[in-house]
């Protein structure tokens, strides 16, 4: 099972390695992002409730950041390239499956599908690129990384609002999906016939009661906001949060579990005794919370409340998006220097530019496209100051041994975090919204954005001043 396969790789067939592995990278964050501005007519259509809706996104996060873990360490029993061949075209299918889904909860099971096929795919990226470039090429590999991530956000929203528009072959919303099937077969294709077979580890294995104690005890704790106000927030959406809870704890007692008998948990245990480390994650959670939620809720409120055509609302993203990637090249080089400061920074200016998108909305009734583009590039600036540097920020205090396993808790730790400000900012939104002031349930989310910002700067300027 461990056997060692390798193939010899020349540095020029290496380079297109890593064009279809960040392929797939940029259709999974575009896919992040594209469903955003499809959002208002996927609901139109289904006649998805609300919560339905947040649903569709929660879900995906959910799903994703449970098994990603699951997905890395299965690169490392079977194989880099089978188990990204085995993602992509898992991603493939369920894309397709999603842009058949003729009901909110059909299409919230096709997210699910979506989201663990995800994980299998995406972990593979960065094993490949760290397989690949072990020499003076590694940074320019990484850059080109970077960028395309950077851009996979500003393209999601432009695709989005293109595919919405113009309507092809009458297939309306479901283009959002589709778009990834032909880009599947074709990154499956390439990375058949170029990927090449790496040295597998041994001794790697995998947790699963660990993963699946994890995924119900996350469903018990987000599915009840989710849900919460179609059940006019009955005793039983308490019980099944309280049970959640219960789970979450439950999980790291079998985790201990696990490490005791000799087996490979999903956290590295050891890490939960680093204090600053713990902080850092405390502030991720608070940072990403009011991160993909802050999308979601402007997307509903330009297309719903302000009427801009989805085209319009995902352009509105695009000058955010661009000024994110430069705070983002700025921020690293500010970071070195500066160190945490700078994201405290980026906090200060996340909250100016939700303060500066309130004013607009008070004073202008129905603020155009245009407007709202040059609002929100404050916010995407101060986006960029935290985002890039918060990682390395993060983990400078985890010992090169866990780096791996401080990494997987990172993005495990944003992506419930995503997934829990969209259940819970959302369902504020949207509860107000059905009360009949758009206005104010924009006012309501962008003050929970702004707690949050805050939280995460104090954890931030925690960890600053114990380092010092």
């Amino acid at each position: 099972m461990h056997q060692k396969v390798s193939t010899p790789v020349d540095s020029s067939r290496r380079w297109w390695v890593l064009a279809i592995v960040v392929a797939a990278q940029f259709m999974f964050g575009v896919d992040a992002f594209v469903v955003n501005v499809a959002i208002p007519t996927i609901a139109a259509e289904l006649h998805a409730s609300p919560a339905q809706i947040e649903a569709v996104i929660a879900i995906y996060l959910i799903a994703y950041a449970t098994l990603v873990v699951t997905g890395g360490r299965l690169g490392d029993i079977y194989g880099t390239r089978k188990v990204f061949i085995a993602g992509v075209a898992g991603f493939t299918v369920s894309s397709l499956w999603c842009g058949l889904a003729q009901s909110g909860p059909e299409l919230i099971t096709a997210r699910l599908a979506q989201g663990a096929t995800a994980a299998l795919m995406v972990p593979q990226v960065l094993a490949t690129l760290h397989l690949l470039f072990a020499d003076a090429s590694r940074a320019r590999a990484f850059g080109i990384y970077g960028i395309v991530l950077g851009l996979a956000g500003v393209a999601g929203f432009t695709l989005g609002g293109i595919l919405v528009t113009l309507d092809l072959g009458g297939f309306g919303w479901r283009t959002v999906f589709f778009v990834n099937v032909p880009f599947g077969v074709i990154i499956v294709a390439a990375a058949l016939k170029i990927m090449p077979a790496f040295q597998r580890r041994a001794g790697t294995r995998l947790d699963i009661p660990g993963a699946i104690v994890l995924f119900i005890g996350l469903l018990g704790l987000i599915g009840p906001l989710l849900f919460g106000h179609d059940l006019h927030w009955a005793a039983s959406v308490w019980l099944v949060m309280a049970a959640g809870g219960a789970i979450i704890a439950g999980f790291l007692r079998l985790e201990r579990a696990v490490a005791g008998r000799g087996g490979m948990p999903l956290i590295d245990l050891t890490l939960l005794s680093d204090q600053a480390f713990m902080r850092g994650l405390v502030a991720v959670f608070f940072f990403f919370f009011a991160n993909l939620s802050f999308y979601l809720i402007m997307t509903m409120f330009m297309q719903q409340a302000l009427h801009i055509p989805p085209l319009q609302a995902g352009l509105v993203f695009v000058p955010l998006g661009l000024t994110f990637v430069i705070a983002s090249r700025h921020s690293g080089a500010r970071a070195r220097h500066r160190g945490t400061l700078v994201l405290i920074e980026g906090c200060a200016v996340q909250i100016i530019g939700l303060a500066i998108l309130v004013a607009t909305i008070e004073w202008i009734t129905a603020p155009s496209a245009i407007v709202l583009a040059l609002v929100l590039m404050v916010f995407g600036y101060g986006q960029g100051l935290v985002m890039a540097p918060l990682s390395s920020a993060v983990l400078s205090t985890v010992k090169p041994a866990s780096a791996g396993a401080g990494s997987g808790m990172y993005g495990t730790t944003a992506q419930i975090a995503n997934a829990a400000g969209v259940a819970a900012i959302g369902a504020v939104f949207f509860a107000i919204a059905g009360g009949g002031s758009a206005r104010m349930a924009l006012f309501a989310a962008c003050a929970l954005f702004t707690l949050s910002i805050i939280i995460c700067a104090a954890f931030l300027s925690w960890m600053r001043h114990a380092a010092v």
